[in-house]
């Protein structure tokens, strides 16, 4: 069984329904895409940032029903971030955070790290807010000598003090990275008005595999070198969005895992991967995303869902 170790932050989602209501749930993009890959049956590590309160452990609650590992270090005193996410009629989702993001470092964190996962994935605000991205790039870089890396931006630009900082910063990553995933909107703040399939293309050239984006109701589209490959959105009845792009990053995951392309040493078959099996790929992300955007708040599908279990 393919092993993965997420970094990123982990944080809870104060949502502000359209008609006035308000839940909080467990969020945070990469504990998003850490709990999708659990569920769908991948021994997964989360190394985040949360707070020794009340939110916190309510977070580690929702990781640990989820059969997520959490590395030591992960829990530091203080508050538990939040994320106040607005939601429109359509179920899309606005954000405001307050946010505390760094990591451990040093022969402690060392110790608690895994050593030998089959994937690595950062990204959304953990990958370029300060004090902490210094230390995801770090670990990142370590990790690619012998896993397959990958990175989801999911820009948040209330939360960009430097916005061409960050995209220095993203372009960094986009280099350390065999899978990237995006969506038209962040493509669009990376790139305003450009040719969005373009800057896919021009990952591949910065030494990534594959580089998918999402794009709505439309569905997603990605690049190979073999090639192009495009799926339609599944017709859902859609309570809110999300979570979704998290969901369709684990989904990504594990069909690599399934194609037995995850690890350094599988980068040249994942090189060569046929637009066939992307298609297969993209058609699993968009099921997983379907099931996740038909229900309230970040709740990725666990596998036995998929197989009508």
């Amino acid at each position: 069984m393919s092993s993965v170790l997420v970094i990123g932050e982990a944080l809870v989602d104060v949502v502000h329904s359209s008609d006035g209501g308000v839940q909080e749930y467990p969020g945070g993009s990469p504990l998003n895409v850490a709990i999708g890959l659990s569920r769908l049956g991948r021994s997964t590590q989360l190394l985040a940032h949360l707070g020794d309160d009340a939110r916190g452990e309510a977070v580690l609650a929702h990781l640990r029903a989820s059969g997520v590992e959490v590395v030591e270090g992960t829990v530091r005193p203080g508050s538990t971030s939040t994320a106040q996410a607005t939601l429109a009629a359509d179920g899309s989702a606005s954000y405001v955070f307050d946010l505390t993001w760094e990591l451990p470092e040093g022969p402690a964190l060392d110790a608690a790290l895994p050593q030998d996962p089959a994937a690595v994935h950062t990204g959304s605000i953990g990958s370029w807010y300060e004090p902490g991205a210094g230390a995801v790039s770090r670990l990142l870089q370590r990790y690619r000598a012998t896993a397959t890396t990958s990175f989801d931006p999911n820009v948040r630009p209330s939360l960009m003090a430097d916005p061409a900082l960050v995209r220095e910063r993203i372009d960094a990553l986009v280099g350390h990275c065999d899978v990237v995933k995006l969506s038209d909107e962040d493509a669009e703040w990376l790139q305003p008005g450009g040719d969005h399939e373009a800057l896919l293309a021009s990952w591949l050239e910065r030494g990534a595999s594959l580089a998918v984006m999402t794009r709505g109701a439309q569905g997603l589209v990605a690049v190979a070198r073999s090639g192009r490959a495009e799926v339609r959105a599944q017709r859902v009845q859609v309570a809110d969005t999300v979570g979704a792009g998290d969901s369709v990053m684990a989904a990504l995951i594990d069909g690599l895992a399934e194609h037995d392309l995850l690890g350094a040493d599988r980068r040249d078959a994942l090189r060569a991967i046929s637009t066939d099996d992307v298609q297969t790929l993209l058609a699993h992300a968009a099921r997983v995303g379907a099931i996740t955007v038909s229900r309230p708040g970040a709740d990725p599908p666990w596998r036995r869902e998929l197989l009508g279990v």
